[in-house]
């Protein structure tokens, strides 16, 4: 039902330095991302809000071996995107990779989100994602080459409760990046567009996320390290013809259990979504969230969940042709589970 890939990372430093944009790159997967790169010797352009995380982010890439540039900005400013691109072009040289991955996200039910919330969320989880491809096409598409990797999620194909902001965008973003793709062939480009769908990472998001729920967020495990996933960036950056990668198996059950089962899925995860996505702390009611600002400290790649993350994980792309009885026997048996109201081992992932 799906292809492996081996993406160990290489520790070769790269010939030429690559001018490589990560969007989010001061804290969390963005900052993983970044550093991954950096660690390859590639000259790394970081776009967030926090100028302090941004100048310790680009710290811990010139350790690497790496060179960080930092712009403090916000992805929903479609102006201030453009401009980096040109500054970013101007210091360091052809852009050669983009990496969209800036988000937030709102976990409450959605009857009880204000409208003004939810479209911030938008502007930045989708119209973020817009901008910097937009950016990115602009000086890539003169030259005909380059590549942009759009951070995906489980979630992009299989939507959860508690976060339909979130879910919303992500699924914005594949229709998206799968209209621009057929474009891009059309016009027989020599730039690259592809998707990395992540699993639940263990990242500060569920310290600073916008949250309406009595107690403080998780993500639904398996959890993995953000590392892992900014292996994988890398991976699709130096190998984007394909059309997306799933890191992890809980990402890949989802997404093909979500073909067969769909229904099942919506009852197994309105029985199980809001508990699994809560702790047994309560939540701290006055508490700072990023939504509208950043917010202040010392937040580095990892969140709170190390004792309970994957350090590895499997690499894979959906088959176009998949063997349709072996697909047909996975979703019987995880129907046959969910009805008998026993919990999956793997369940939906929360998402990045």
């Amino acid at each position: 039902m799906e292809s492996a890939i081996n993406f160990k990372e290489n520790k070769r430093m790269v010939v030429k330095p690559r001018v490589v944009v990560v969007t989010g790159a001061s804290a969390g997967l963005g900052r993983a991302i970044a550093l991954a790169f950096g660690g390859k010797g590639d000259l790394v352009a970081l776009l967030a809000r926090d100028h302090a995380r941004l100048n310790s982010a680009a710290d811990d890439i010139e350790r690497a071996g790496g060179q960080g540039l930092i712009f403090p900005l916000d992805v929903a400013d479609w102006n201030a995107v453009k401009k980096a691109a040109v500054d970013i072009e101007d210091e360091l040289g052809p852009i050669d990779i983009w990496v969209n991955n800036a988000m937030s996200s709102i976990f409450a039910p959605f009857r009880d989100i204000e409208m003004a919330d939810f479209t911030r969320a938008n502007e930045v989880n989708y119209l973020g994602f817009v901008h910097g491809t937009k950016a990115a096409l602009d000086v890539m598409l003169p030259r005909d080459r380059g590549a942009i990797v759009q951070v995906g999620s489980a979630l992009a194909h299989r939507s959860i409760p508690l976060q339909s902001a979130y879910c919303g965008a992500k699924h914005a973003i594949v229709g998206f990046t799968e209209s621009l793709r057929t474009e891009l062939l059309h016009d027989k480009s020599g730039v690259r567009v592809t998707m990395v769908h992540m699993p639940a990472m263990n990242t500060p998001q569920f310290d600073w996320v916008r949250s309406g729920l009595p107690r403080r967020p998780q993500p639904v495990a398996p959890i993995y390290q953000p590392e892992v996933g900014a292996r994988a960036v890398v991976f699709a950056a130096e190998h984007p013809g394909r059309r997306a990668y799933y890191v992890g198996s809980s990402t890949t059950l989802t997404v093909l259990a979500n073909k067969v089962a769909p229904q099942l899925l919506d009852r197994y995860l309105a029985k199980t979504g809001y508990t699994s996505q809560q702790t047994d702390q309560e939540e701290d009611p006055d508490r700072s969230d990023n939504l509208m600002a950043p917010v202040p400290g010392p937040f580095g790649a990892h969140g709170r969940f190390d004792d309970r993350s994957h350090g590895h994980a499997t690499l894979s792309r959906l088959t176009r042709h998949r063997n349709a009885i072996a697909l047909g026997a996975a979703g019987l048996g995880l129907a046959g589970r969910m009805l008998g109201g026993r919990r999956l081992r793997t369940p939906p992932s929360s998402g990045v």
